[in-house]
């Protein structure tokens, strides 16, 4: 058998599929892949150790870009094409408004935001949200926020 790494994100994330099931996903963090499944998470150096690991061939496919889905802000993930992008060095945040015309700023990339309730995660928030509670991030990927959403929340 033979393990397919299908690639969601380029060079960045994949999903790992035996015979066309999920079994695990694996991303490349901090030039390691950290590698997720039922057995728990691992870092690896490379993919010879992560292929002892599985006891599999991993077989890399890889994304077929069309057009660009991904829309990045010096680094970070946003929904939308970003307009009137600015870097606030003070408080490292990546700025951006949603429209030529638009007065509201958003933050690219994923945080996480305490709020009255708790700490919650979040998705290119507005800047008055950030601005209004304590917050973490940004953070380039979901797997780099939720961590730091499991270290607040004690778990």
């Amino acid at each position: 058998m033979t393990v397919h790494a299908k690639e969601i994100i380029n060079g960045k994330f994949w999903i790992l599929e035996n015979n066309g099931e999920k079994i695990a996903t694996l991303s490349m963090a901090d030039n390691k892949f950290l590698l997720s499944h039922k057995k728990g998470i691992k870092f690896y150096d490379d993919t010879n150790l992560l292929e002892t690991e599985i006891n599999d061939k991993i077989i890399w496919d890889k994304l077929e870009i069309t057009e660009s889905t991904t829309k990045e802000l010096y680094g970070y993930p946003t929904r939308v094409t970003p307009t009137n992008s600015v870097y606030d060095i003070s408080r490292k945040l990546p700025l951006f408004t949603k429209g030529e015309n638009s007065k509201s700023y958003y933050c690219a990339g994923y945080y996480i935001i305490g709020f009255e309730k708790g700490w919650l995660k979040s998705f290119c928030p507005k800047l008055v949200t950030l601005e209004k509670y304590p917050y973490e991030g940004p953070f380039k990927n979901k797997i780099d926020m939720k961590a730091a959403l499991r270290k607040r929340n004690g778990k």
